[in-house]
């Protein structure tokens, strides 16, 4: 083959490769709008319900990687990148990851009940396996309490759902 040749494969392999890149493209950018969407959907419905903040922003950023991740993996398969391989792969990640982060993903689920179903607010004091305190802080992975010797106790939200918890006090009680 001469370098004439040569170009004009190499031009009509673009020319035909072209389209695909093109719709990759607007694939990728469809599910990037999609989660935008839908992130401010939740946002919205989460406001009008009064619902927690923390948890919403959770849930929506959640779905965003979710469905960034399902983009990326679509435009692959339409620039026809044999994707099963790809699945299968994340699915065996997502398993190891899962068992290794078993403990992080207990205390950050069960932070999200926690926030969702609120057993206890900011500033009651708790009791929960020995330990006792002024709740501070309720994240999504420890509820920090202050005990009355002043000593931060950071206790994992999963040992709050999985442990009997006594609001001795609540200042927080509604007025009538």
């Amino acid at each position: 083959m001469n370098t004439q040749e040569i170009t004009d494969t190499i031009q009509l392999q673009a020319a035909l490769f072209l389209p695909k890149i093109i719709m990759s493209i607007v694939v990728l950018i469809a599910f990037w709008i999609l989660s935008r969407v839908l992130k401010k959907i939740i946002l919205r419905f989460g406001e009008k319900r009064s619902l927690n903040k923390e948890v919403l922003n959770l849930i929506a950023k959640t779905l965003h990687v979710i469905l960034i991740i399902m983009g990326i993996i679509s435009a692959l398969g339409t620039l026809g990148i044999d994707i099963s391989v790809i699945v299968a792969g994340l699915g065996l990640t997502g398993f190891a990851l899962g068992f290794a982060l078993k403990d992080a993903i207990s205390n950050i689920l069960a932070g999200s009940l926690i926030l969702i179903y609120r057993p206890f607010n900011r500033h009651d004091t708790i009791k929960v396996a020995k330990n006792e305190g002024v709740v501070e802080e309720i994240d999504l992975r420890y509820t920090t309490l202050k005990a009355e010797d002043g000593k931060k106790i950071l206790i994992p939200n999963a040992t709050l759902l999985t442990n009997i918890v006594v609001v001795i006090k609540n200042i927080y009680l509604k007025k009538l």
